[in-house]
């Protein structure tokens, strides 16, 4: 019997296959198996019916769901928008003038960044509280207020409470980003612009900002992803029943968390895929459109410079 043996040019192949064999069966085939579930009626026990595009069809007409984007919508707009403004402003303070003790305020700031992001909604939980919570107590004590203020039963403070805890999150991890695409700008542009006799702040307009658009896009598209996918600080931030309900009035309900109840709650598997496939795809939409928006605006600045250069 012939014995087979492995050339030593194929060596590298079994150091791979480890991966491959992790990725097809921790990631590929998930999602496979999440795409036939889209199309199954199944609750996780019962055999599994084939019920076609009917909870597709479920999805676009839910108004629970529509609830659920809008609201992962504008708790995302609303922390991302001053994440980027602090973000990017920091970034360039840093970097471009000379602080005392910046790499403290580096490390200050992208520290929340390393902590769970359940523990910081825990965490805010306990501060935000009515009865006890610190922030309460605190006010109540120096006579700012009479009553406790109920920050997690209503509407307006409880997603402005998320939107803030994010961006507190967040902004850090932005800003070491910007931090190292400043960095990779030669010296040389800022040197000339300075003997043109262009300000700090023009050379930031003009030369800073139309060169961190790539940097800017990934901000954007990973934001995004994230922002889509926003589950634990939503899940964990209310009181008492309110935990993982979305409440006051559904408004911190978000994408993910519709899926977790409709999927680990409510027992209904096959619809819960159809919602993880919606949610991927409104993700792969929006993120294609960042990019065709900014290649655009990229083609479009280059020739205005090569109609000024003609």
């Amino acid at each position: 019997m012939r014995k087979f043996r492995l050339r030593k040019d194929n060596y590298g192949y079994l150091f791979i296959m480890p991966f491959f064999i992790l990725f097809f069966g921790l990631q590929i085939y998930p999602i496979l198996y999440t795409l036939y579930l889209s199309f199954q009626q199944y609750d996780g026990i019962s055999k599994a019916e084939f019920i076609g595009m009917a909870n597709y069809t479920r999805l676009i007409k839910d108004p629970i769901f529509l609830k659920a984007v809008i609201n992962t919508w504008r708790i995302w707009i609303c922390n991302f928008i001053p994440q980027l403004i602090f973000g990017l402003g920091l970034a360039a303070l840093l970097t471009q003038i000379r602080i005392r003790g910046r790499n403290f305020f580096r490390a200050v700031y992208y520290l929340p960044n390393l902590v769970t992001a359940a523990s910081i909604g825990i965490l805010f939980s306990v501060l935000l509280g009515r009865q006890n919570g610190t922030i309460n107590q605190i006010l109540l004590k120096l006579g700012i207020i009479k009553e406790q203020i109920y920050f997690l039963g209503s509407k307006g403070w409880s997603s402005t409470a998320v939107s803030a805890i994010l961006w507190w999150m967040w902004f850090g991890h932005s800003m070491i980003i910007f931090m190292a695409g400043i960095r990779a700008i030669p010296d040389d542009l800022y040197e000339a612009a300075r003997v043109d006799g262009a300000g700090e702040w023009q050379s930031f307009w003009k030369i800073t900002l139309p060169l961190l658009r790539p940097i800017m896009v990934y901000v954007l598209v990973t934001s995004l992803i994230g922002g889509m996918q926003n589950f634990d600080i939503p899940y964990v931030i209310g009181e008492q029943m309110s935990l993982g309900t979305g409440e006051p009035q559904k408004v911190l309900l978000t994408i993910v968390m519709y899926l977790y109840n409709t999927a680990f709650r409510w027992s209904n598997r096959g619809y819960a895929a159809a919602i993880a496939y919606g949610l991927f795809l409104m993700i792969m939409v929006f993120s294609i459109l960042i990019f065709i928006f900014m290649q655009r605006r990229e083609t479009e600045s280059r020739g205005v410079k090569n109609g000024k250069q003609r």
